[in-house]
């Protein structure tokens, strides 16, 4: 049998700072109880299965990131369900005896604004845990989180994933960092673009990501920093068109400051910093240049 646990589910899209709040609480309530801390998550989206903007929603973190970052705030081990029109089916009661007979889940941490089951029982449901009809019926405790959410700086709003994906959209990397908690990453791999970043005397790196869902901030020159051959560098990304030679399809180009390697096919990361300025249609590409010297100098800087 597997070893009993302490358990929380969710999305977790971005393992921001309101889900870190539960995963404090589950790490601590499983370590006070010398049991395992657990995340039981799901993949895909549930609004990519049960929604129409299947199309558009993007994700601020891809399996294996949150995965990675769940790991790295203490929990013991995080398990996959996949999402699908059966399983959303599913009441509340129903999931917690999955959890309990799949997971042998003893304890539930949810947050003040989790649901679980297609009646979406939510904390309130659960006033007296060991006394109510899913503990009687399950011989499982519901241990709310503090139930309180917590608050954005600049908009005074809730954290929650879908505030933070409208922040990125709009190029507001800062922010968005603010809300996660760190700074917000895209990987993937260096690719073959068109070499007029060389011809300026700004070669960049073209990344094509790793995670097709995965959010791309809005259009736009953003100073980061960059990763790749297991070191760290400065760096300017442009995310847009490219208008000034004609552009129509979006990428994701990274000049890496004091540097000059042949990096073709090779894994790339870089993480926001901040917002330098829109993407511009310049008269000339002499124009073009010297911004990009401009910009080069700023995000140094």
């Amino acid at each position: 049998m597997r070893e009993v646990a302490v358990a929380t589910t969710g999305f977790f899209d971005g393992v921001h700072l309101g889900h870190r709040r539960v995963i404090d609480t589950l790490v601590s309530r499983a370590r006070e109880e010398g049991r395992e801390a657990l995340v039981v998550t799901f993949w895909p989206h549930p609004r990519a299965v049960l929604q129409q903007d299947a199309r558009s929603l993007r994700l601020l973190t891809s399996l294996e990131e949150k995965k990675e970052m769940l790991i790295s705030l203490g929990v013991d081990r995080v398990e996959v369900l996949p999402f699908n029109r059966k399983f959303a089916s599913l009441t509340a009661l129903e999931y917690l005896w999955l959890l309990k007979e799949k997971f042998n889940v003893s304890t539930l941490v949810m947050g003040y604004d989790n649901h679980i089951g297609s009646d979406h029982r939510t904390v309130l449901d659960f006033p007296c845990a060991n006394q109510d009809l899913f503990a009687h019926e399950t011989g499982l405790t519901v241990l709310p989180c503090a139930n309180d959410p917590v608050f954005a700086h600049e908009s005074g709003k809730p954290v929650s994933s879908t505030l933070i994906r409208g922040m990125l959209s709009e190029g507001k990397v800062e922010e968005a960092a603010e809300m996660l908690g760190y700074g917000y990453s895209l990987k993937g791999v260096v690719v073959a673009g068109n070499k007029l970043g060389r011809t300026l005397g700004f070669p960049t790196a073209n990344m094509r990501l790793y995670e097709p869902l995965k959010l791309v901030p809005g259009r736009g020159v953003y100073a980061v920093d960059v990763e790749v051959l297991g070191c760290s560098y400065k760096g300017m990304t442009n995310i847009g068109i490219r208008p000034t030679v004609g552009g129509s399809s979006l990428s994701v180009e990274t000049h890496i400051l004091d540097f000059d390697e042949d990096i073709y096919g090779l894994p790339l990361k870089i993480s926001f910093r901040r917002r330098v300025r829109d993407e511009i249609r310049f008269a000339s590409l002499e124009a073009l240049k010297e911004q990009l010297a401009a910009d080069a100098l700023n995000c140094k800087n």
